[in-house]
């Protein structure tokens, strides 16, 4: 029994010294291409950096400097805005996704459609809108055939104009995503709920938002928290390609700021250091309320 149970333990070890082996390449490479890379910009934070020089430690100035600023409210106040419009976009992808599930005529070629966005360089994206919303572009020129406006609105030029076509923008860049993955939310669902709905009675409207919808909450819990944390630090080459932060800092995000600092003539490493981890704390406290809120959610239905 004991030599049973040694040979049992023996061939559990070498088991796991072999998962550990098997994993230790890509545990280095997270290592060497992620954590490195945070501890470098958590030290960093603390010190005056042009890149070049010597770095000199200036403790907590940094994070003192920016807190105090009235500029750092100013871009999270930006982000924000941009965040308030994930539900449109998740909500536009279901339905998009509800309508190529339910067989509309053509449904491959529209899911092939909507997700080009995803494809295409986000560089040429943001570049394609900037043509469409300049003063001569597409947009002004169909608002005018339709006579909703007399003369070219400058939407590049302008505070709220300007959010707005960056919004459009990654609105329209999102939709093939959301709607792939409501899709396979959808195909996870099993075909025997709907029947049962059927023959109980339920029409078309009652299967949509009293199974398929409540059914699908978990994917749209997955979508908006990896769309929180996508608007922080994926929209980057957006803004830089169509409107550069402008007008002003009016569409300047953090992530936005983060370049600017580094990469300006008077470069400041150690302030953007410090930007970067806070960044990575608001994305932290907001990926964390919003577990807590699903959570919350969950153990209430349940």
């Amino acid at each position: 029994m004991k030599n049973r149970q040694s040979k049992i333990s023996r061939r559990q070890t070498r088991q796991t010294r072999q998962a550990w082996l098997s994993v230790l390449p890509a545990l280095l490479l997270i290592l060497v291409m992620c954590a490195y890379p945070i501890v470098q910009t958590v030290i960093k934070s603390f010190t005056d950096w042009n890149g070049i020089g010597a770095a000199v430690s200036v403790g907590f100035k940094n994070y003192i400097n920016i807190l105090s600023s009235g500029q750092f409210w100013s871009l999270l106040r930006n982000n924000l805005i941009f965040l308030l419009f994930i539900p449109f976009q998740v909500l536009i992808g279901v339905i998009v996704a509800v309508l190529i599930y339910d067989g509309i005529p053509g449904g491959k070629i529209f899911r092939v459609i909507y997700y080009i966005p995803q494809v295409i360089s986000a560089v040429i994206v943001g570049y394609l809108f900037k043509v469409l919303f300049s003063y001569d572009g597409a947009v002004n020129s169909v608002l005018k055939a339709l006579h909703l406006i007399r003369e070219a609105i400058p939407w590049l030029e302008r505070s709220g104009t300007a959010r707005t076509a960056v919004i459009i923008c990654l609105v329209w860049v999102n939709i093939g995503w959301q709607c792939l993955l409501a899709l396979g939310g959808l195909s996870s669902i099993s075909p025997s709920v709907y029947e049962a709905a059927r023959l109980d009675g339920a029409g078309y409207w009652t299967q949509l938002f009293r199974i398929t919808f409540p059914l699908l909450g978990r994917t749209m819990e997955y979508s908006c928290i990896t769309s929180v944390m996508w608007t922080f630090t994926g929209i980057f080459p957006y803004i830089y390609s169509m409107t550069g932060g402008g007008p002003g800092y009016d569409t300047t995000t953090l992530d936005y700021m983060v370049y600017l600092k580094s990469f300006s003539a008077n470069s400041q490493y150690g302030y953007a250091s410090a930007l970067s981890v806070l960044l990575i704390i608001v994305i932290m406290i907001l990926t964390v309320v919003q577990l807590r809120i699903s959570d919350r959610q969950n153990r209430w239905e349940g």
